[in-house]
């Protein structure tokens, strides 16, 4: 006989998955790889996903709806779900549809508040929009799921959400970075694709002021000359440009349109990571770094201590000298370099896709058993 677990039926809120090859995409792959029957509303696909669970139905637009995607994703799933069936549904991204039944539970998951602590980092439009989605999602929630005990502190503290609403669920990464990409033939394949140096630091994220990517160009540069710093990421605005400019193609390398399959193996290519961030609801490149076995230098505010744990390496966003220190360590112990590395092991199977999995599936299962 099946259990009450094997018979649930979930709807996604799945446009991150089908549209999104970062962050919030990541998240919502990794959340829905493996569930049992699963309905997946999205207004659009733009990308090839190959990890779509068998058995999950797949929504989209249909007639006028398709002229309007993004009115579809608010509204039209409250006609559907009780058709299709399902008994929770789970917004993977900060909101949830309008008008959704009664009956069936509701489940949202706040990655950060980063609109509302620094709003300058965002239009006024989008600060408007941003903060009434996440409103009425945290409203009508049956569970509100934070993805850090920072980002729970913030639903707390910022919004007024009750604590007993709010389960912390930590995310993992992408399947790749568990796999083992640490042989010498793939990285020593992607150094030769990319041209790079023996010895390199390698930062991760959108160029932008918030990732605070030239605290690590400034202590870089104070390293020996045949170390390089590699830097892939998309930029963004005015920062963005300036991190360009400040890219020499030597000492400072800046990488876009990188496949994600190269992501694992530049990371295990370098001397250590580096991710200065201001703010972070999670971190990821954190734990990416960590599954990699490469050691992390990383800014101590935020969730990043959560992410790093005892295994990465702290300083304030803005102390460049201390930075530098810890990047000198590791180029000059290889075990100091090595304890790290050990500390990353143990740390990084916190974040393990099967603990991840279970902890979200024991969130639906309290939904279903009141």
């Amino acid at each position: 006989m099946q259990s009450k677990m094997e018979k649930m039926v979930i709807g996604y809120d799945a446009k991150r998955a089908f549209c999104n090859r970062t962050g919030l995409g990541n998240y919502s792959r990794g959340v829905v790889h493996g569930m049992w029957s699963s309905v997946l509303y999205t207004p659009k696909i733009t990308l090839q996903w190959d990890g779509v669970p068998e058995g999950a139905t797949v929504r989209r637009p249909q007639g006028l709806w398709r002229l309007m995607p993004s009115l579809w994703r608010t509204l039209a799933p409250a006609q559907h779900v009780q058709a299709d069936g399902v008994q929770i549904y789970h917004g993977l991204s900060h909101e949830l549809p309008l008008g959704l039944p009664k009956k069936v539970c509701k489940v949202v998951t706040m990655h950060d508040l980063i609109v509302r602590r620094y709003p300058k980092y965002f239009s006024v439009f989008d600060r408007i929009v941003h903060r009434l989605k996440q409103r009425h999602a945290c409203r009508v929630a049956d569970i509100v799921v934070a993805i850090s005990e920072q980002t729970k502190r913030d639903l707390i503290d910022m919004m007024g959400v009750p604590e007993e609403k709010i389960k912390v669920v930590y995310q993992s990464c992408e399947p790749q970075f568990w796999e083992s990409v640490r042989d010498e033939r793939s990285v020593n394949s992607v150094r030769e694709k990319y041209g790079l140096p023996e010895r390199y630091f390698i930062c991760v994220g959108t160029v932008e002021q918030r990732k605070n990517q030239f605290c690590a160009i400034s202590a870089v540069r104070r390293m020996p000359e045949d170390v390089a710093l590699v830097i892939i990421g998309r930029p963004r605005g005015r920062y963005g440009r300036f991190a360009e400019a400040a890219s020499d193609g030597r000492r400072v390398r800046l990488l876009q349109g990188v496949p994600f399959a190269d992501f694992p193996a530049l990371y295990a290519g370098a001397v250590a990571s580096i991710y200065m961030s201001r703010f972070e609801g999670f971190g990821i490149p954190v734990l990416e770094s960590l599954c990699c076995d490469t050691p992390v230098v990383t800014s101590n505010v935020s969730s990043m201590p959560e992410a790093g744990g005892d295994a990465a390496l702290y300083a304030d966003p803005d102390d460049v000298d201390t930075v530098a220190a810890h990047l000198q360590h590791l180029l000059d112990d290889q075990n100091f370099r090595q304890q790290c590395i050990e500390k990353g092991r143990i740390h990084r199977m916190k974040f393990a896709p099967e603990k991840v999995s279970a902890d979200m599936l024991a969130v639906y299962k309290s939904l279903l058993d009141d």
